[in-house]
């Protein structure tokens, strides 16, 4: 055979097989690393190790009352948590919704009273405040430039020290009056604060709420527009902005859903209890930033989700009824709080620099 014959190519003859080369940013990962890589696989976890200490250290727990009253104060944080995490994912956090809940339900109460009107009309223009505070902070934000922290630090001491000399001033006391005999009390009490019965377990409507709206927070972030800007934001606003996302707005209304959720939340307290002490709410903004960080949600923005914050809310729930029913020292609550944020952002870490690195 000549040497030309040999340099030939068979033709149409399958090249040789050999080790193929991936190119990593192509290559697909596994079901199980996909999961991992999800915001909210942490908590999760969590919430069931959590629960299942509970279930085995607190016997109380097991009772379908107990649980019921473990998933109404869960409620309470999450529905707050929820607008909170969506906020953190798009970059910012507000500091003022926790006395935001108290001016709410104050501004309510107090209208109605005052004035013997319907509690509606309270309750509306309690709506029209707690929008106007979020939209303040948004646009504070958005025109100066300043960080979320140092404005809403601000409007949370505005707001703690005006619900006091406020309430003082109209009623002459720390605390409003009672409005359960006013016009519309029992109708509002139905939306806001009632209970149902559940194979004789008396189960409050904020549970019912807290889960209606996480599967509509899921939706907004995963299958629409604005839960893209919502990420974009809290990624990188000046790439949003330069692909035409509209960041003032996004920024704006999230704050305003951060308002929307203290009116939600003051309505169901005022409704709940029928007055309002003008001190409470100081402190109740950490724990709503502490679920959301906990359900996955990065303080610097552009990663979480809607889910992680419900466990992470009921992870709050139930070490804090869980403490009572064990019998232990509700003094320790706080200090379980604390060790309970730190070991979720460090599984957190763990559980995205894994799904990362593989």
């Amino acid at each position: 055979m000549s040497m030309a014959q040999q340099a030939e190519p068979a033709v149409g003859r399958p090249p040789a097989s050999g080790p193929q080369q991936t190119d990593g940013r192509t290559a697909r990962r596994s079901p199980a690393l996909r999961l991992l890589a999800r915001p909210e696989v942490g908590v999760f976890l969590g919430a069931v190790a959590v629960l299942v200490f509970f279930l085995i250290t607190a016997p109380p727990v097991r009772d379908g009352s107990s649980m019921a009253n473990i998933l109404y104060q869960s409620s309470t944080i999450g529905i707050m948590a929820l607008p909170v995490a969506l906020l953190m994912i798009g970059g910012e956090f507000d500091l003022s919704s926790g006395v935001a809940v108290i001016s709410s339900a104050l501004t309510a109460s107090m209208l109605s009273y005052q004035l013997t009107l319907n509690v509606w009309t309270g309750v509306i223009v309690a709506l029209v405040v707690s929008l106007a505070i979020g939209a303040f902070n948004g646009w504070m934000v958005v025109k100066t430039g300043l960080p979320s922290f140092l404005v809403t630090l601000g409007t949370f001491l505005i707001l703690q020290g005006a619900n006091l000399a406020v309430t003082k001033m109209v009623t002459g006391n720390v605390a409003t009056d009672d409005i359960s005999d006013m016009d519309g009390f029992d109708q509002a009490k139905a939306i806001f604060a009632s209970t149902f019965d559940v194979g004789g377990v008396q189960v409050k409507i904020t549970i019912v709420w807290w889960l209606v709206f996480a599967a509509l927070a899921t939706w907004v972030l995963l299958r629409t527009r604005y839960g893209n800007w919502i990420f974009a934001v809290g990624g990188n606003k000046d790439s949003a902005r330069a692909v035409g996302v509209p960041v003032r707005f996004t920024k704006i209304s999230l704050f305003m859903l951060v308002g929307l959720g203290a009116w939600f939340v003051g309505m169901h307290n005022l409704f709940s209890f029928n007055t309002v002490q003008s001190g409470e709410g100081v402190g109740q903004e950490l724990i709503y930033i502490a679920a959301a960080v906990i359900g996955g949600c990065l303080l610097t923005g552009g990663y979480g989700s809607a889910i992680g914050p419900v466990f992470g809310a009921f992870m709050f729930g139930m070490v804090q009824q869980g403490i009572v029913y064990a019998g232990w020292n509700p003094d320790w609550f706080k200090a379980f709080l604390g060790v309970m944020l730190l070991g979720a952002v460090l599984i957190n870490l763990w559980v995205q620099r894994t799904a990362t690195r593989r």
